[in-house]
């Protein structure tokens, strides 16, 4: 046999092909689930609300977050020329407060999910690598937060700070975090005894080049899932603290328009309420079913079951 008729050996992927290969499959595993398809679909279109806010409701106040106001045409209903969502008791666009109400929830949740999960990365991962007095110290700080119901100790917070959607974001970081502490600490003990990563330790390799190489990775599958549930959950807890009335007067979000509308509903008066609740119901609903679809495909008996 001629040397050329040789088979040509396989060409050895890339661990940057071996990550964007896992990658393309675990969207192809969420996109093939229909409930998880809808939710991304849900998604993708109050996203992009929220991007082109500016040119669906073009603003017509210094402050495009604050609601403009037109005591001439309160109370006006759905289909009302220049107010095809209505208004509220105040005179306030009801469509201009759905649209600009995305960009507002977008940035409550991708800030208050940033701050917590680095938060509580760090402190999680602290806990789980130090171990002795300091885990437990940390640990039984966790615990106390853990105690107290995430609505009630954020109301707590948001109210001592003072009526401000700037303090319900800080609220909702200094509630939030705990769960992504306690998650990481639980994975940073179960990954520390692996095989991996006692090879690279009899290898020479750093804690923290272990650390990031192989542990941070391999813990971020509870995160990531926790991360995109709490994402619908911020919204809801966010809206809920604004509907009774600790975010500023007629600001454009959508506890703070379900609040405005809740006097006009005995009187028929529903759309002032009814549509940004309906808003809220979607970015929460849409958030649980990709979190739900993302905890499927991530999970391993799961995927052996496929």
């Amino acid at each position: 046999m001629a040397v050329t008729d040789l088979p040509t050996p396989p060409k050895r992927e890339t661990a940057f092909g071996v990550r964007m290969r896992r990658w393309r499959d675990l969207l192809k595993t969420l996109l093939s689930n229909p409930t998880t398809f809808i939710g991304f679909l849900i998604i993708f279109l109050l996203l992009a609300m929220a991007i082109f806010a500016p040119f669906l409701a073009p603003p017509n106040v210094p402050d495009p977050y604050q609601m403009p106001r037109d005591w001439g045409a309160t109370r006006m209903p759905p289909g009302t020329p220049g107010f095809p969502l209505g208004t509220t008791n105040q005179g306030g666009d009801v469509l201009y407060g759905v649209i600009w109400g995305s960009r507002t929830s977008l940035q409550l949740s991708v800030i208050v999910v940033s701050v917590t999960v680095v938060i509580g990365i760090a402190i999680g991962s602290i806990a789980g690598l130090v171990g002795g007095w300091i885990d437990e110290t940390l640990m039984r700080i966790v615990d106390v937060f853990l105690s107290i119901p995430e609505l009630i100790f954020a109301l707590a917070v948001a109210a001592i700070l003072g009526p401000s959607f700037t303090n319900i974001i800080l609220s909702l970081c200094i509630v939030f975090w705990v769960k992504y502490a306690r998650i990481m600490r639980a994975q940073i003990i179960l990954i520390r005894q692996a095989d991996y990563v006692q090879a690279a330790r009899v290898i020479g390799d750093t804690k923290l080049s272990i650390f990031f190489k192989d542990m941070l990775p391999n813990a971020s599958t509870p995160i990531a899932v926790q991360a995109t549930l709490d994402m619908g959950n911020i919204v809801l807890v966010g809206a809920t603290l604004s509907f009774i009335g600790l975010a500023e007067s007629g600001i454009a979000e959508w506890g703070v328009l379900v609040s405005e509308g809740q006097a006009g509903i005995a009187s028929g008066r529903w759309w002032a309420s009814t549509f940004p609740g309906l808003m809220i119901f979607l970015w929460a609903l849409a958030f649980n079913l990709v979190g739900d679809g993302l905890r499927d495909a991530l999970d391993p008996r799961t995927e052996d079951k496929r």
